[in-house]
């Protein structure tokens, strides 16, 4: 089977072989596993741009190579004009090549992908959209043109469409999907029992940028100190937000519980989440929230604002806690809950119980489904 992967994501040919973003490469090795000939139609760079990347680790038929575009400034939209026409020619012939069309949504490439996958009906195809799917969500208007065209199952045929969470009224090619982190082998990995009534670990692990808040995070647990409680705040993660963070720390003497440790290792997040009570995302926007379900792996109990999927994640408040960005209203759920020790028990073991059923080795099984 001749199997296709159409993406935004580059490529990046080095001397040595070739490279993706690195969590990308993760996933695309699972669909490979059951694939036959592989061929990629996307973007090809000669360096990372400051990407994360590993070594793509399978052998491929050949990249159908797209030309890089994108539409935020005129001159851009004039450039993408000329574009936009060769990328359409390109995607084209890709999928003539192709048994089993793979699309990834949403993004520029998925756009014109999601267009020209109509003109091939007869053809296998699946799609992961891993942004926001909520209907009510703001995005761009790219962004709600592929949602429409992939739901319509007049133009869309012979497809089914990964997306996060479940949805009402949707049509019968949507498939609700997951990602996963851990394997069933973690589970055998003794979970931290947690107490409530001392020292509480709160934990941020994320881009710091604006779209993910985390000065709010570092608002909560100062609020908390402020109430007497024992709080402390574990940052992960770099970005513009960081000297923000920094300097708030220093003006409120926060240095004490708050403490930044830029990016770490996969290991060390691992045992962050295993000793920490409180997971904080106070995000804008998500698709999956990889992070929460990592969190709640380990018994972490998630504060998270009610974006993408993570009301259905959290059970609703049975699983964690749905941020208001209301400070005085969060930290009031955060104080109701740590009264009540009981429930504190009870949601951790509801959010362990929930995010092991998605591990690894459940998601390759489901993508071998969709393969065959």
């Amino acid at each position: 089977m001749k199997f296709l992967i159409v993406s935004n994501a580059p490529i990046i040919q080095k001397q040595k072989g070739y490279f993706a973003y690195s969590p990308y490469v993760k996933e695309m090795k699972m669909w490979a596993n059951h694939a036959g000939e592989i061929a990629f139609c996307c973007p090809q760079w000669h360096n990372e741009r400051g990407l994360l990347v590993s070594e793509i680790p399978f052998s491929f038929h050949k990249n159908f190579c797209l030309s890089d575009f994108d539409i935020t400034s005129f001159k851009a939209i004039l450039k993408a004009l000329i574009q936009i026409p060769f990328n359409l020619l390109i995607l084209f012939r890709a999928m003539i090549w192709a048994d089993h069309i793979h699309l990834r949504c949403p993004g520029n490439v998925g756009l014109l992908a999601s267009i020209v996958q109509i003109f091939f009906p007869w053809k296998k195809k699946t799609a992961k959209y891993a942004g926001n799917w909520d209907p009510k969500a703001q995005q761009p208007w790219t962004y709600k043109l592929q949602r429409k065209i992939l739901s319509n199952t007049f133009l869309t045929h012979n497809m089914q469409v990964l997306v996060y969470g479940e949805w009402v009224n949707q049509s019968d090619n949507i498939k609700p999907f997951f990602t996963a982190t851990y394997s069933e082998s973690d589970k055998k990995t003794p979970v931290f029992e947690r107490k409530f009534d001392g020292r509480i670990n709160f934990l941020f692990v994320g881009m710091l940028t604006a779209g993910k808040r985390p000065l709010y995070a570092v608002k909560i647990v100062e609020e908390l100190h402020k109430r007497g409680y024992d709080a402390h705040l574990d940052v992960l993660g770099e970005g513009n937000e960081k000297d923000a963070i920094v300097q708030y720390c220093l003006e409120n003497n926060l240095s004490k519980y708050i403490t930044l440790h830029g990016n770490q290792e996969q290991t060390v997040v691992k045992e962050l989440y295993k000793n920490s009570h409180f997971l904080i995302l106070p995000s804008k926007s998500e698709g999956w929230p990889k992070v929460i379900a990592e969190a709640m792996f380990w018994g972490s109990i998630p504060l998270s604002t009610a974006v993408s999927c993570v009301s259905y994640m959290l059970d609703n408040g049975n699983r964690g806690i749905i941020l208001t960005l209301d400070i005085h209203e969060d930290v009031q759920s955060v104080v109701a809950l740590l009264n009540n020790e009981g429930k504190c028990d009870l949601m951790s073991q509801n959010a362990l119980q929930w995010s092991r059923k998605y591990t690894i080795d459940y998601f390759e099984s489901e993508i071998a489904k969709l393969v065959m």
